[in-house]
């Protein structure tokens, strides 16, 4: 198939039509600035002679073979041609079929390719690949793209995808543990979480801001202590101490003492703003 590169075609259009009705507009560039969108919802319902007549709205509504839709996608991107949105939204039409044909890009692809897959199944609300998604996070020597989107697809699949991440708990390393720390803070009220979350807290010394806001979501007044401490730990810098208090007054802790952070190179930096 060949790879049409509608946005070039589009700037073409846009052009065109800033040459014949700039005049009208004063040529201020602001308000035909505003005026894109409207011009855009006009190229794709204008017949396009480079689509041999049809409209660029429909021009992919006439294919319904999902494998060769995402095929197509794929040629799209390994010949570095914007992948149009239209053909995106074609695929995701299909639903079920989009699916089958997405989910082994999603779990074996590489690179754009994959993380396309991975979006569009988000968009699809699919949990086909949970289990995929999870052993490649939990495989993980240090965080990467992939995983966050993962991570970004299991939290949306909610619920369902508790059960099977704490499972794969005691297989999954350092970085997937904080991976799945940040899922499963969307989800409290299972002992392992609150666990999981506390001992990520206590050994994650150059992350305890965020451990603390994961804290601050669960809602456990039992993790007080852990917080107070920290916060009264010697060196702990203003960025985690602000967020550690504020984690205590989500969780209805008194607020501990002001603390003097002059010369801390975090609220000096913000000082200055």
């Amino acid at each position: 198939m060949k790879c049409i590169d509608f946005d070039k075609q589009f700037e073409r259009y846009a052009a065109a039509w800033v040459k014949r009705n700039g005049a009208k507009y004063k040529n201020n560039m602001d308000v035909i600035e505003s005026m894109m969108p409207d011009i855009y919802m006009e190229f794709l319902k204008k017949p396009a002679d480079w689509l041999d007549g049809k409209r660029p709205e429909r021009y992919f509504e006439q294919y319904s073979d999902a494998g060769m839709l995402v095929k197509w996608m794929c040629q799209y991107i390994d010949e570095r041609v914007p992948l149009p949105d239209l053909l995106l939204e074609r695929i995701t039409a299909l639903g079920e079929a989009a699916e089958e044909a997405l989910c082994p890009l999603a779990q074996q692809g590489e690179g754009e390719r994959r993380m396309t897959a991975i979006s569009l199944l988000r968009e699809l609300e699919s949990v086909r690949p949970m289990s995929a998604y999870i052993d490649y996070i939990a495989a993980l020597k240090e965080p990467d793209e992939v995983g966050d989107m993962c991570a970004e697809s299991l939290t949306a699949m909610g619920e369902a995808a508790v059960a099977p991440i704490l499972e794969a708990l005691p297989r999954a390393t350092d970085a997937a543990r904080d991976i799945f720390a940040d899922v499963l803070s969307n989800f409290p009220g299972d002992e392992r979480i609150y666990a999981l979350i506390m001992e990520r807290f206590a050994h994650a010394q150059d992350r305890r801001a965020l451990f603390a806001s994961y804290l601050a979501k669960l809602g456990d007044e039992r993790a007080l202590p852990a917080l107070y401490a920290a916060a009264e730990e010697q060196d702990v810098n203003y960025l985690d101490y602000v967020e550690i208090v504020s984690a205590i007054d989500a969780l209805g802790g008194d607020r501990p003492p002001e603390r003097e952070f002059a010369g801390d190179p975090y609220y000096e930096s913000l000082k200055r703003l």
